[in-house]
């Protein structure tokens, strides 16, 4: 994916670690493959727009006590 457009890439390497990790958490969190697919485009699109961060996601949840059931699953 960051191969292919320079622009992304520089964009990507702007953000921070953490930030980059919510990104890539959000994105391999779903379940199906259909919505894997969708949010690489939409972190694609938003990324390339300036966004930090996926909108309206609580975080990653390995980092929350209370969500680790749906990533020990």
């Amino acid at each position: 994916m960051l191969d292919g457009d320079a622009t992304l890439s520089e964009k990507w390497q702007a953000l921070t670690p953490l930030a980059r990790n919510e990104w890539i958490c959000w994105t391999i969190s779903a379940k199906q493959d259909a919505t894997r697919t969708k949010r690489r485009a939409r972190l694609h699109q938003e990324v390339l727009e300036g966004k930090k961060r996926p909108c309206c996601w609580p975080g990653c949840p390995h980092r929350r006590e209370s969500a680790r059931k749906w990533v020990d699953a």
